[in-house]
């Protein structure tokens, strides 16, 4: 599938910012289920400074420095990404008890390093406590293959949880949105990946985009999309040496089921403080107010809009005017 993925970020300052530094993570990922088509990023007004290089987990990050006075600051992502349904990697051990996964994760002298085990410590907003591990053990049933168990958290939180906009913010404790049941997105990918890492085994933090569709008769509304955010879990390799490599799976518990091709990957991390679409150090700029778009529509929609719109213009352009009738 190609999908066609606008993201608009829009800042308006009282009083105007004098100088600024951002970091933005809006560049979608190539993985094996996920290819970059082609990517642009539009910032007016335009930086003094700007550059791209990876960061520790392979995502694509933007620096721009802004050196002007500026009382408004639009940043616009435009991407065309082709999906595929994600494959798990030949080799992965996906029946391998969860037990033994813990166990592969638990520290010995002269152990092979795994580097995602760096997935298993605590993060910024993913912090241990005894509620996640409350929570966690009905999924994490006795030798249950690790899949299984993130397969049956996904389908639990869809069920327990309710999807509430305005019941968090943005720095709301995952424990707190475990309290009370209700979230967004970021919030229950935080409290799956809190619940694996406090049973032992890793998982890590995904943002991205989800094609959601209109109700039937109405047209895509464009910009009233969002953010999306989901968690991947590790699945090792059936050996145990250094060449037994292991893999991701994804699973969204804010809908229920794993990501498809309706999916698109932008970034990875521990959770969201690693992947925040903007960030930035402002002199000056006290007050804000922020606005976000997001588009998401395949490829063969806006083909058909745009030969509708060029029919249309060439109807017009045809009729005949006052002047040719006399």
């Amino acid at each position: 599938m190609l999908l066609h993925v606008t993201h608009e970020t829009r800042y308006e300052y009282s009083p105007a910012v004098e100088t600024a530094q951002h970091l933005a993570h809006l560049k979608p990922l190539a993985t094996g289920s996920q290819r970059l088509v082609s990517h642009k990023l539009a910032i007016e007004p335009q930086p003094a400074q700007r550059s791209e290089v990876p960061d520790v987990y392979g995502n694509t990050r933007a620096f721009f420095a802004l050196e002007a006075t500026h009382d408004s600051l639009v940043v616009t992502a435009e991407s065309v990404v082709e999906t595929g349904a994600p494959q798990l990697a030949p080799g992965i051990a996906r029946e391998l008890p969860w037990e033994a996964v813990r166990e592969r994760f638990r520290y010995r002298k002269d152990a092979t390093f795994d580097p995602a085990s760096e997935f298993v410590f605590p993060s910024p907003y993913v912090p241990r406590h005894d509620d996640f591990a409350a929570y966690a053990r009905a999924s994490f049933a006795p030798e249950r293959p690790t899949f299984d168990v993130a397969m049956d958290l996904t389908e639990r939180m869809y069920r327990d949880f309710a999807y509430d906009a305005d019941s968090t913010e943005i720095n709301t404790p995952a424990a707190e949105a475990l309290a009370q049941r209700k979230g967004v997105c970021q919030d229950f990918a935080h409290i799956m990946i809190a619940c694996f890492r406090v049973m032992g085994l890793p998982a890590r933090y995904v943002s991205g985009y989800l094609l959601t569709q209109p109700p039937p008769g109405q047209p895509r509304l464009v910009g009233a999309d969002a953010s999306h955010a989901w968690v991947s879990v590790y699945l090792p390799g059936a050996g145990d040496g250094p060449e037994s490599t292991g893999g991701w799976a994804d699973f969204d518990p804010t809908n229920g089921r794993q990501p498809g091709e309706d999916y698109v990957a932008l970034a990875i991390g521990r959770d969201y403080s690693d992947v925040s679409p903007m960030r930035g150090v402002l002199h000056g700029g006290a007050r804000h107010t922020l606005k976000v778009g997001v588009t998401v529509r395949p490829i063969e929609e806006l083909r058909a809009q745009a030969e509708e719109a060029a029919q249309s213009q060439s109807q017009i352009q045809l009729q005949p005017t006052e002047k040719d009738l006399q």
